[in-house]
């Protein structure tokens, strides 16, 4: 079993930035792709950016440039930098881990709140 959780969320003026961390436990979380998604009030939620284990990245169009999502393997973490914040960056950010064997897991999620 992978658990998740998910830090660093608040309240950020637009322009601004704030680093977002996911912190996995259980071993296969080592070798598991990870993801940021979000969802706004009203809206479906979004995949952000993703992770191999490899290293490889892919971020949404709307935030890419904006944000970078790094893994810090030994500690099972992953972070997501998110500069020049804009309003609609506001919602709930949750990460995610997969394995097509093992499976997803979801944190619970963490607020992101950007004011004009």
């Amino acid at each position: 079993q992978v658990h998740l959780v998910e830090s660093g969320g608040g309240l950020v003026q637009a322009g601004g930035s704030l680093r977002l961390s996911c912190a996995a436990s259980g071993s296969s979380a080592s070798i598991m792709s990870r993801a940021w998604y979000r969802q706004a009030p009203g809206k479906q939620r979004e995949l952000v950016a993703t992770i191999t284990s490899g290293g490889s990245t892919n971020y949404a169009d709307s935030v890419k440039g904006r944000f970078s999502i790094s893994r810090d393997s030994p500690k099972n973490t992953v972070y997501l930098q998110m500069n020049s914040l804009k309003p609609e960056d506001t919602a709930l950010y949750y990460c995610n881990a997969r394995d097509p064997y093992i499976g997803a897991y979801w944190g619970q999620g963490t607020q992101v709140t950007v004011s004009s």
